[in-house]
């Protein structure tokens, strides 16, 4: 039987890597045990232990953490049989573990700080209410709620390009209706919302690490000209995009 990669992070943690079984051996004590399934498919689970027989299902990458150090670290266990869609930063830092861009001794290195950052990053998504319960929306079935959450992966990767709603539906097979009622109730914003919100953090991060001018910035994250640029950002952050660079220079 397949067994896969085990990667030690410490006593209380155990990363698994590939295709097959967890090694029972390696868990830690009162493991909980949280699958990555496929990492290309957008959804954590927590498991069973009948789960990590076998292939362990679609897990690519699964963690066993102590759940007396989750207690202690961050101050929550999920409960058992839940599941989340992921948002594309956390798929990203998943995508990440599973193929490493290195080999040997390396590999595992990376393994082993990116296990420690993708679980502290879904525990604090966990606590800011960023993650989407699989279960948790109503009205929606699972298939409409994983449409709408490549919609939000979609705005999140693809903010740059020209997107209109219409395209965001067509791409992920959802009608335009379906995925406007469904990405508010999940989301608690609209598409356009979500996608002006995503150029802005960009547009807030290049003021600050750039010297690039304010309306190649503006034209770079989306927006025609200056003025639309100027207004969207002061709306949003309360000052004017030269504004925050000049305070930002000064701070």
């Amino acid at each position: 039987m397949a067994i896969k990669h085990p990667v030690i992070v410490s006593h209380e943690m155990t990363s698994f890597v590939g295709r097959g079984a967890c090694d029972r051996r390696l868990l830690p004590p009162d493991a909980l045990l949280l699958g990555f399934h496929d990492i290309g498919e957008p959804v954590v689970s927590v498991l069973g232990a009948r789960d990590l027989d076998g292939d362990a299902g679609d897990h690519l990458l699964v963690f066993a953490v102590s759940r007396a150090a989750c207690r202690r670290l961050f101050k929550a266990v999920p409960a058992a049989d839940a599941r989340w869609y992921l948002p594309s930063d956390l798929r990203a830092l998943g995508q990440s573990i599973v193929a490493p861009d290195s080999d040997g001794a390396a590999a595992d290195t990376l393994r082993l700080a990116r296990s420690i950052e993708l679980l502290c990053q879904f525990f604090a998504a966990l606590d800011e209410g960023r993650l989407v319960a699989v279960e948790g929306v109503t009205g929606l079935g699972e298939s409409d709620i994983a449409r709408i959450a490549a919609a939000r992966r979609m705005v999140d990767e693809r903010w740059p390009e020209k997107l209109t709603l219409d395209d965001i539906a067509r791409s992920c097979g959802i009608n335009r209706d379906k995925l406007t009622r469904g990405f508010r109730e999940i989301y608690q914003c609209t598409v356009a919302e979500a996608l002006s919100e995503r150029r802005l953090k960009q547009a807030q991060q290049m003021l600050a690490a750039s010297d690039l001018p304010v309306g190649s910035i503006g034209y770079r994250c989306g927006y025609l000209n200056n003025a639309s640029f100027t207004r969207a950002f002061s709306r949003r952050f309360g000052m004017a995009p030269t504004e925050m660079r000049r305070v930002g220079i000064a701070a």
